[in-house]
């Protein structure tokens, strides 16, 4: 996964002169400056949305378009971030945060001439979406919004578009971040307090200097909230789509150790409780997150070195690995289905998510989906399985069906 390299892009972002730049990491950038299609800064965005640049990277194929995170001193990221204060707004069946879908339509209706320019004139390019913290949170509504018009960008294909969101707040309901994880790509690092939040972010801004103080009531009321009750709020916001985490620390030990990546899906749980460490805030700089990730990188690279497939059995062993992740995510939708979550599709044998049939609307129930679901995986739901078992006599009691042996 090129986490480091995205990181890197978003990083960029920060520099007034990419050729002289300021604060680049160790390497640099790795970019090249005459690839840059397009940067726009607050003055050009009217500070409805953080700076951004369009990055035609012929190394790797890809169109991409990178924005940076929060700025403390800047009002307007402010204004998005804290725009929800009358609730989540309905999308695409779901609900999300309002002021980071309003800051993504805003960039799509900004760039999707550009963008559209750039697919037609590279039909071989990924199109991808990558930003940090605030600017993670429009970009996971920015492709939310460019798959339901994928017409205005050339009519590219779903399995082309990607996006890497670094530090994302929770921004969208749990049946769309299950649905979109074919596409959006989250990445904490540790203990990093925003993804696990579940407070309002106009609370969280407000209280940053006693922080330390939100967390320890957040963790207790979360602690105290049963996990079923969690899951079936729709109204609840998660961090979208499929998770990465990279753990580098452990617990009651002291300094850090190599990290390692670990995978995880929306209603796994781990990602529901406040961690109350020292680094719960250092843990979502993207600096750090940048060089964590680029030895966790080295490290699978060189692991990979070491335990080399022949030739003969790498295809088996993608095809084995393509397995393990739609038996995973198969496993989470099914969970999902379980808890009566609203419109949470089942897997297709692609490992993907299965996109929504002709004629088939958008407000199916919950209920109808499941019946759907259990008929295609050749199981019963709980409801069918009582119907068929036990009847209701005149008294209202259940009595077994006399039909049944």
């Amino acid at each position: 996964m090129p986490i480091p390299h995205h990181c890197r892009l978003i990083l960029s972002v920060y520099e007034d002169d990419l050729r002289n730049p300021i604060w680049a990491p160790p390497g640099g950038y790795g970019i090249n400056p005459d690839w840059v299609i397009l940067r726009k800064d607050y003055e050009e965005t009217q500070c409805r949305v953080p700076p951004y640049i369009i990055y035609l990277d012929h190394k790797n194929t890809d169109i991409v378009l990178a924005i940076r995170g929060l700025n403390l001193a800047k009002e307007g990221d402010y204004a998005v971030l804290l725009d929800n204060k009358l609730g989540q707004t309905k999308f695409d069946g779901g609900y999300v945060h309002n002021g980071l879908l309003k800051a993504a339509k805003w960039v799509f209706d900004a760039e999707c001439e550009v963008l559209k320019g750039l697919v037609e004139r590279n039909p071989d390019y990924t199109l991808t979406f990558t930003g940090h913290s605030l600017g993670a949170g429009v970009v996971a509504l920015l492709v939310l919004v460019v798959v339901q018009n994928l017409d205005k960008l050339g009519n590219i294909e779903r399995k082309k578009i990607r996006c890497f969101v670094i530090a994302p707040a929770r921004c969208m309901s749990l049946n769309l971040a299950v649905r979109y994880a074919d596409i959006i790509n989250s990445i904490v690092l540790q203990d990093d307090f925003l993804p696990r939040t579940t407070t309002a972010l106009e609370d969280v801004f407000k209280s940053l200097f006693c922080l330390p103080c939100l967390l320890c009531l957040m963790c207790l009321k979360d602690t105290c909230t049963l996990e079923e009750k969690m899951l079936k709020d729709p109204r609840r916001l998660y961090a979208p789509g499929r998770l990465y985490h990279i753990v580098e620390r452990k617990p009651f030990r002291l300094g850090r150790f190599p990290p390692v990546v670990r995978t995880a899906v929306p209603v796994d749980g781990r990602f529901e409780h406040i961690v109350l460490s020292c680094n719960a805030t250092t843990d979502h700089a993207i600096i750090w997150i940048e060089r964590e990730s680029q030895k966790a990188l080295d490290l699978m690279l060189e692991k990979d070195r070491i335990m080399e497939i022949p030739a003969k059995q790498r295809i088996e062993r993608q095809e084995s690995l393509a397995r393990e992740h739609s038996v995973e995510y198969k496993a989470a939708l099914q969970r999902a289905v379980a808890l009566d979550i609203p419109l949470a599709y089942s897997p297709s044998q692609y490992g993907t998510f299965r996109e929504m049939e002709e004629g088939e609307t958008s407000g199916r129930s919950s209920e109808q989906t499941s019946l759907l679901s259990s008929r295609r995986d050749g199981r019963e739901s709980w409801d069918e399985f009582v119907g068929r078992l036990f009847d209701v006599d005149e008294s209202g009691q259940i009595v077994f069906k006399k039909s049944v042996s």
